[in-house]
């Protein structure tokens, strides 16, 4: 990439929400890793961003799936002062993608994940699945673009996005976003942002259970089952592992 890239601006939709200082650090970045799934193959992509808490990360994907292909990814993004992930997924006749992801935030944390799904043929299949945590004043955000072509019929496509705000300061943002042309598909989102219930809180309080302890159980319910499909042992473990003292640090 040319050193005279120009920086991104909050004009740039994709852009909008994110830490424009910390990418001026980094600026400007390597050009997208590009991952290719033959036809009728399965490639799976395990992603734990726990990076220190003052550097910057950006990964940039650009994945084509061919027919009948399946791409299944997990991540975990919670590290750094700009954690920052890209999916741009092409699907051809018959292909599935799944990605499963948690997004974690303290402090003045920006926690970041653009993903634009192209259901380029027919009979095409998609789920997202995103879980964000945002504590202090940082900043979590969920772009998802879904795009169906003219012949991409029979398509079906979901994304599921919810976020909690553990403190007043904390901010999540969620853009999901359907543009589709053909006729015969299935396609939906959801998106919700909420606050851990209090009535929870306070029964597992007067069983005993200290406050930092009862957030962290909570917390736990709301992003289980994101990791448990992993056909990896060790890769669901670490992640598990991670997630869990992550979690537990935001008490």
């Amino acid at each position: 990439m040319s050193r005279l890239a120009a920086l991104p601006t909050k004009r740039d939709e994709a852009w909008r929400y994110s830490d424009l200082d910390a990418v001026a650090r980094v600026w400007p970045v390597s050009e997208p890793e590009r991952i290719v799934v033959p036809a009728g193959e399965t490639r799976t992509l395990n992603l734990l961003q726990d990076a220190g808490a003052d550097d910057v990360i950006i990964r940039d994907y650009r994945i084509e799936i061919g027919a009948g292909g399946t791409f299944d990814t997990h991540l975990f993004n919670s590290g750094g002062t700009l954690g920052r992930v890209t999916f741009d997924v092409t699907l051809a006749r018959g292909a599935h993608f799944e990605l499963k992801a948690a997004l974690i935030g303290s402090e003045t944390q920006t926690m970041e994940l653009i993903t634009t799904v192209t259901h380029a043929e027919p009979e095409a299949t998609s789920q997202q699945t995103v879980r964000a945590i945002a504590a202090g004043r940082a900043t979590t955000s969920y772009l998802g673009q879904i795009r169906v072509a003219r012949d991409a019929q029979k398509t079906d496509a979901g994304q599921s996005f919810k976020a909690m705000l553990l403190d007043r300061t904390a901010t999540a943002n969620a853009k999901p976003e359907l543009e589709i042309f053909a006729d015969d598909v299935k396609c939906a989102h959801g998106a919700t942002v909420g606050e851990l219930d209090k009535a929870a809180l306070f029964y597992m309080a007067s069983r005993g259970l200290d406050p930092a302890a009862a957030q962290a159980l909570l917390l736990r319910a709301f992003i289980a089952g994101l990791f448990d499909d992993m056909a990896d042992e060790a890769e669901r473990a670490r992640f598990e592992a991670a997630a869990l003292a992550r979690l537990e640090a935001l008490g």
